[in-house]
């Protein structure tokens, strides 16, 4: 089976970012480790506020005019007010991937309890998979490390590529 680049999109979502009044370490980390991890080209990045609409919308774009394979969100999932990135999520995803941030959850809280916390969300547009990580570099790191050998299968099956229907670890 041909593996092809994984087009992939990294979202900050941080009213303080977006403004310039810190600069953006989480995104960086997802850059790297997408490239490095998965080989994947990062075709898009951004900074919004924490505005559910504007979430929504950039998300929208990114999986249907943009055709991007994978999003990833960095930001806005916990208990603060401003905190929007699940509910956009949910505004723009067709089906969730609820496994994907119970891993996430899981893993994260071998390491802080403040990993129930976490309100992230993962789910699919068209055949786009969507997936919110912490605001924090160290807990960015964490969660897609968690979750990156899953990533290009989920591509995979959501592209509808030929023998994608294998499971990789139990080849007919």
């Amino acid at each position: 089976m041909t593996v092809r680049t994984i087009r992939t999109g990294i979202l900050t979502v941080s009213d303080r970012g977006y403004r310039g009044e810190y600069r953006d370490l989480s995104g960086p980390v997802i850059r790297q480790l997408v490239v490095e991890e998965l080989g994947a080209m990062v075709e898009q990045e951004a900074i919004v506020p924490d505005e559910r609409d504007v979430i929504a919308a950039t998300l929208s774009t990114w999986a249907g005019e943009a055709g991007l394979d994978l999003v990833l969100t960095t930001g806005g999932t916990g208990f603060a007010p401003r905190d929007v990135t699940p509910e956009a999520t949910r505004d723009v995803i067709d089906r969730e991937a609820p496994r994907l941030a119970e891993a996430m959850r899981a893993a994260s809280l071998q390491i802080t309890p403040h990993a129930m916390l976490s309100r992230a969300v993962a789910g699919i547009r068209g055949t786009t998979l969507i997936v919110n990580l912490p605001g924090s570099p160290k807990a960015v790191r964490e969660n897609l490390e968690t979750i990156l050998p899953a990533l290009p299968h989920a591509i995979e099956l959501l592209q509808g590529r030929k023998g994608a229907d294998r499971h990789p670890d139990h080849p007919r």
